[in-house]
């Protein structure tokens, strides 16, 4: 991935402390956001994750890049006893945390801050990790799988949910007219953070997605790799065995 595509080009900071900044930043009107942005349809991808993981009968979960908890408090619906949601963001934790005590779910869901590149976690420790639109915030990707590769047990099921570019007419124009124009148009409008929701915008046309990150998954060990394109092609599951 190029690493040039930060939200803060000119701050001198690491691409991990801009993501880390500019979630913080926008953390209380993100869900509202990505609703609109999405039009709702995110909601059913994180269905078909979710739908992907209860068929593993995974009983310990790590959901990487869990924002403000929405997968994770989705994952709930499986039968893990345990679901650990680790964000680089306090202040989507935050948010995160009071939805999943409001839904009763702290026996079940513990929130954490770390860093996907330096999980806080044993080799071998989770049957299930998933990351939800937050793989292409990796500052370095294949540093970042190579450290869910180490924390999943063997046979274990590594689920990604990710933005991708539609490669048929008419989608493809649509998407780029989606992303140059109507996406930061409504970030700029409800968040105080102008660069931010450009910066999601550019992250998520410049990702290695399709066959490419198959051949990264690949690469950094995994088997059974295969990717399912969703809604014509906008976001795509893939999905992965150590």
């Amino acid at each position: 991935m190029n690493k040039n595509v930060t939200p803060y080009k000119d701050s001198g900071l690491g691409k991990k402390e801009q993501v880390t900044k500019m979630f913080d930043a926008i953390s209380t009107n993100y869900d509202g956001l990505n609703r609109v942005i999405s039009f709702g349809v995110d909601i059913k991808w994180r269905k078909r994750v979710v739908a992907i993981i209860k068929k593993k009968k995974a009983k310990t979960i790590l959901d990487i890049a869990t924002g403000t908890g929405d997968l994770a408090i989705s994952l709930a619906q499986t039968e893990a006893d345990k679901i650990i949601g680790l964000d680089i963001s306090q202040g989507m934790l935050d948010v995160g945390k009071k939805k999943i005590t409001d839904k009763n779910l702290d026996n079940i869901i513990e929130m954490i801050v770390g860093d996907s590149e330096d999980l806080p976690f044993e080799e071998n420790s989770f049957n299930a990790v998933t990351v939800a639109f937050g793989v292409r915030n990796f500052e370095t990707l294949e540093k970042g799988l190579a450290e869910i590769y180490r924390v999943l047990k063997p046979k274990g099921t590594f689920v990604v949910l990710e933005t991708s570019v539609p490669t048929k007419t008419p989608f493809k124009q649509g998407y780029y007219f989606h992303c140059n124009y109507i996406l930061p148009a409504v970030g700029r409008l409800f968040s105080k953070d102008r660069s931010a929701y450009t910066y999601l915008s550019e992250s998520a046309a410049v990702f290695p997605h399709g066959e490419n990150f198959n051949n990264i998954l690949r690469k950094i060990g995994f088997i059974e790799v295969e990717n399912k394109p969703q809604t014509f092609g906008v976001a795509t599951i893939y999905i992965a065995t150590k």
